[in-house]
């Protein structure tokens, strides 16, 4: 913890030099701790190349409706707030997150209103998981008063990884409405079409890097069943200032799952070698997508079918008020029977209590869970005011908690990675 989230690290930023250090750093741990290599060229390194595209004018949005063609520009009629393709298109689709939960079709591009912003914010995630391609929205009070000066800044488009439109979201684009904008959307036909276009420039070519480690099991019958823990090890780097503060040393978010990962790494590398084999990975770029863990899920050491449960670390590193003392909790609680079989067996685990944050869906497990894998993640966010704040550091750090939450899964992860119990989606649980 006091290396990873130091200020020699500059914040971990994803795909930055940091981060290749922070990696670096993590593939010496495991090597330690007897976990052999599964990177690049016998190495602890995966070596991610992403392509970055940057915006080069304002972006534009528009529709056709009685004959005339009407373009919202960013900076004026709308404001794009978040971005994760330069272009798109889709078919406008009216939800009114009041009215309950509203079927979206596949490829919309949905108009969410409602009375309460936290329920807005809530569906926002809940209608790009389900097919919408973006999401209008009307500004928030504060992002209404600094509508100008907002607007003078371009997007960033994050990067993708090569060759792959893997991300955590894949289509997460979100667009905010002014007071004109939004009274024409009020009165226009669903079904309406509606264009987005980026004004991207030529690809440019960066990279991530994530550190992964393989303990072999000692039981061939157990083959087919590898266990996986995980956690990120970016964070946001250097950034605006706070209280002459900037860098963002991220020692809840991630380098506390990170060293949660190690520890289990430790423990299960000097201990009797498992009857399954269990894979650790410390994914980079959490911050910009899940694009690490995008790479690795389409890159992993032991085929995708053969992992029967993901646990991924996020954010350990201070209690929850909601729950009990030193307890953690896990994403997506009621979607398997992995949790309850944990707590079974000893872990100090309950549900999320936070349902409306929609945290399942906000982690690297998210990426490998589209594809199967029953993949939750283990916290104890308590929504603190220091996320994604300069002042995520060291001394906010509660470790006499976190010593005991990642004492509390020891032993459930040995007997997991020595079990024959393979994790199953309830009915409807598979996202």
């Amino acid at each position: 913890m006091e290396f990873l989230a130091s200020d020699a690290l500059q914040g971990r930023g994803s795909g930055t030099h940091d981060e290749l250090l922070a990696a670096t750093y993590i593939g010496s741990e495991l090597r330690a701790y007897g976990i052999e290599p599964a990177g690049d060229d016998g190495g602890y390194i995966q070596k991610v190349t992403l392509i970055k595209r940057a915006v080069s004018a304002p972006p534009e949005l528009s529709l056709d409706a009685s004959g005339q063609t009407t373009t919202w520009t960013h900076g004026k009629e709308i404001q794009v707030i978040y971005l994760s393709q330069s272009e798109f298109s889709g078919p406008l689709q009216k939800i009114n997150a009041d009215s309950g939960e509203a079927k979206v079709r596949p490829g919309a591009i949905v108009f969410l209103t409602g009375s309460n912003d936290q329920k807005v914010r809530s569906e926002m995630l809940q209608v790009t998981a389900q097919g919408a391609v973006a999401v209008l929205v009307i500004p928030s009070p504060a992002r209404k008063q600094h509508w100008q000066d907002a607007g003078k800044k371009l997007p960033e488009i994050p990067p993708q990884v090569e060759g792959s439109a893997g991300r955590m979201m894949d289509s997460f684009n979100v667009i905010a409405v002014d007071d004109d904008a939004r009274e024409i959307l009020h009165n226009l036909s669903d079904g309406t079409e509606l264009h987005f276009r980026g004004h991207a420039g030529d690809p440019e070519k960066t990279y991530t890097w994530n550190a992964v480690g393989i303990l072999r099991g000692g039981d061939p019958a157990q083959s087919k069943n590898a266990i996986l823990l995980s956690a990120h090890l970016d964070h946001l780097g250097i950034g605006k200032p706070v209280n002459g503060d900037n860098i963002y040393n991220g020692a809840d978010d991630d380098a506390s799952g990170t060293t949660a990962v190690l520890e289990l790494a430790r423990v299960l590398g000097h201990g009797p070698k498992p009857r399954r084999t269990v894979v650790f990975a410390l994914f980079g770029s959490e911050e910009t997508g899940g694009l690490g863990s995008s790479y690795f899920r389409e890159h992993p050491p032991v085929p995708l079918t053969d992992i029967a449960a993901n646990v991924e670390f996020e954010m350990i590193g201070r209690p929850d008020p909601k729950v009990d003392t030193d307890t953690l909790w896990l994403s997506g609680w009621e979607r398997s029977n992995l949790g309850p079989e944990l707590a079974l067996h000893g872990a100090k685990l309950v549900g999320d209590p936070h349902p409306e944050e929609n945290f399942f869906q906000r982690s690297d497990n998210y990426v490998l869970a589209k594809k199967g894998v029953v993949a939750q993640t283990v916290s104890s966010y308590g929504l603190h005011k220091d996320y994604h704040e300069p002042s995520d550091d060291l001394s906010h750090i509660d470790f006499k908690h976190m010593t005991v939450a990642i004492g509390s899964l020891i032993r459930p992860i040995e007997w997991l990675a020595n079990s024959d119990f393979r994790p199953q989606w309830k009915p409807g649980g598979k996202p």
